[in-house]
């Protein structure tokens, strides 16, 4: 089974979240689906259920390979650079 590479090199404590939602959204008048936390830095960006996909966007733009998921009661977390669940 293919594993993470990138789970080792993550900042401990986590970073804490930049935002309480997704600021691309906000600023495009829209509403997240679901939000994702970047491990690397703390920015919070909407799902790929959500038009924007700014977690997505994001980790394309910065190169920050795993995020979380930043909603109530879930606590999985996700490569994007290997696509596994950490």
């Amino acid at each position: 089974m293919k594993q993470c590479t990138h789970a080792d090199a993550l900042p401990h404590p986590e970073p804490g979240p930049l935002s309480e939602t997704c600021p691309e959204c906000l600023a495009e008048g829209r509403h997240p689906v679901q939000l994702r936390l970047c491990l690397s830095c703390g920015h919070v960006g909407c799902c790929d259920s959500s038009p924007g996909r700014h977690a997505t966007e994001h980790h394309k733009d910065s190169g920050h390979p795993i995020m979380r998921t930043f909603e109530p009661g879930e606590a999985w977390r996700w490569c994007f650079v290997d696509h596994v669940l950490v």
